[in-house]
């Protein structure tokens, strides 16, 4: 039985921690004693405290992180009521600040705040072996990054085969916006490339072909970008029917004609870009401390959506200090017009540790006291709009950013302001049915085409056809109250590599089709 259990409770399977599998590369000596087990926040915490204690160990560390901060919280409750032993070490983002004030923490034994790749080894040392820590709140301390032993040989088959997989060619972010964790580095550390990627090229001869860079600022250092843009592009071509998806963090206002260059080279299906463009108001953006070229990162989006065959998500953020719903619409406008596949629109959440808190008072911000934290009301926005706000994002979700809703979302939004229409049909939306959640495509569907005609006096044949258009397209293999026969189904379009969303907006991709005679 492991002395060490490493742990943490991802938001899906499919995730696979990064942060545990280096301080598993990292172990040492204590490396054979240490076990790493993951599990889902869907896990009721008495099956996860259970599956714990089977293992006996002695130590327990814990990544902790927004999202499962109550859940892991419930675990170690059981553990500690049922093995009082048992050592509960914690790190990670969630509780690397205002630790004194978490629960979580005073639940611990030990808690590790910042970078934990040697100093939870060093932690679990003197644990076992003495002299006993005199600390409960241990600074986790910075190495040089070529002396941290890369994690991505933990990584296993079943990994490799089902999972995306986290990897990163830097740490740190040398920008400063005030909503974000990165604000508190100096500057962005690389990890040397050729090192790096040689792991990458491991990782590709073992079968891994999905990768999710977590660089804050993958293209800040343009030839580091493109030696990676490169060692992938030589795989794709070497093996064209077997390609890899590839997902990075852009800076938007920063693409110079050597990367775009890199960039074009990629077929579709095959690369990503989330792309934080977060707010277009240059007031705003001066009060985080954003530095933006909103010209070149508009320009640049557009380069993108025209000459790349690039899935473009794009981030926008509600609730910033001092922007009104008139602003976020105008913004949103402005995004949409660009036409990025995706348009993620985020709620402003207060990070434990960020700088964002300095504007509190100032700005009337209310945040809820519970993950994720999210803005609740500020000056400029009312906690109704907030609301509001909060079924517009998910319904976006649901409706635009999915791609299943192509010709629908297109009526949908008309030719007026994108965002005011769109908020118009989340209001209906919400007053119909009563719920964010649980909604069944086929529903949704429905509740569309009865917008379309009852509000928006669409004529019924064509909003049907729209309807219907879509949801074949989209590979629903249900059907709707008002679909005709003529409407057969075609073989499903195969990109092995892209996730079943961004494969819904692959050009030309259409999983299904028309063969059948007569209307729809």
């Amino acid at each position: 039985m492991p002395r060490i259990v490493l742990a943490t409770l991802n938001a899906r399977y499919t995730h696979a921690s990064l942060g545990l599998r280096y301080l598993l590369a990292n172990m040492g000596a204590l490396k054979a004693d240490t076990r790493l087990t993951e599990f889902t926040i869907r896990r009721p915490p008495q099956e996860i405290a259970d599956e714990l204690l089977a293992l006996h160990p002695r130590i327990i560390g814990f990544g902790v992180y927004i999202w499962n901060v109550r859940q892991t919280e419930a675990v170690i409750a059981i553990l500690k009521a049922a093995q009082p032993a048992i050592t509960i070490v914690l790190g990670g983002p969630e509780v690397s600040f205002e630790t004194s004030q978490q629960r979580i923490c005073q639940r611990a034994d030990h808690v590790i705040t910042g970078w934990g790749d040697i100093t939870f080894p060093r932690l679990c040392r003197q644990l076992l072996d003495g002299p006993q820590p005199l600390m409960n709140v241990h600074a986790g301390e910075q190495p040089a990054l070529d002396t941290i032993t890369l994690p991505y040989g933990e990584f296993n088959a079943e990994d490799i085969r089902q999972r995306t997989l986290y990897v990163e060619a830097s740490r740190g972010c040398p920008f400063k916006c005030e909503f974000c964790l990165s604000a508190l580095d100096k500057t962005a550390w690389p990890f040397n490339t050729q090192t790096f990627l040689a792991e990458l090229d491991t990782l590709y001869a073992r079968g891994a072909r999905r990768f999710k860079f977590v660089d804050r600022t993958f293209n800040l250092n343009v030839k580091t970008s493109l030696a990676i843009l490169d060692f992938f592009t030589r795989k794709i071509e070497a093996a064209p029917n077997d390609p890899c998806f590839l997902h990075f963090e852009l800076v938007p206002d920063h693409l110079p004609e050597a990367l775009k260059a890199g960039i074009a080279r990629f077929p579709a299906g095959t690369l990503q870009f989330e792309i934080g463009i977060q707010t277009f108001n240059t007031d705003v953006q001066q009060r985080i401390s954003r530095k933006q070229d909103n010209r070149k990162a508009a320009d640049n989006l557009t380069w993108l959506r025209i000459h790349s065959q690039a899935h473009l998500h794009v981030d926008l953020i509600a609730g910033l200090p001092g922007e009104d719903l008139e602003s976020f619409a105008r913004g949103f406008d402005q995004l949409y017009a660009l036409r990025p596949h995706e348009i993620q629109l985020g709620i402003l959440k207060r990070l434990r540790g960020t700088p964002i808190i300095r504007h509190t008072e100032a700005f009337g911000m209310h945040y809820n006291s519970e993950p994720p934290y999210g803005v609740l009301a500020t000056s400029a926005i009312s906690a109704v709009d907030m609301q509001r706000m909060e079924r517009f994002a998910r319904y976006w979700d649901l409706i635009a950013n999915s791609g299943r809703f192509g010709r629908t979302l297109a009526l949908l939004l008309g030719t007026e302001s994108a965002f005011a229409q769109f908020l118009g049909f989340a209001d209906w939306l919400h007053a119909q049915t009563g719920r964010t959640h649980q909604i069944a495509l086929e529903q949704l569907y429905n509740r569309a085409g009865q917008y379309l005609v009852d509000c928006a006096g669409l004529d019924a044949t064509d909003a049907q056809a729209a309807l219907c258009e879509d949801y074949v397209q989209s590979g629903a293999s249900g059907r709707l109250g008002f679909m005709k026969k003529g409407i057969t189904r075609v073989a499903a379009v195969s990109a092995k590599a892209t996730p079943v969303r961004q494969q819904q907006h692959l050009p030309g991709a259409s999983r299904c089709g028309w063969s059948g005679p007569g209307p729809i």
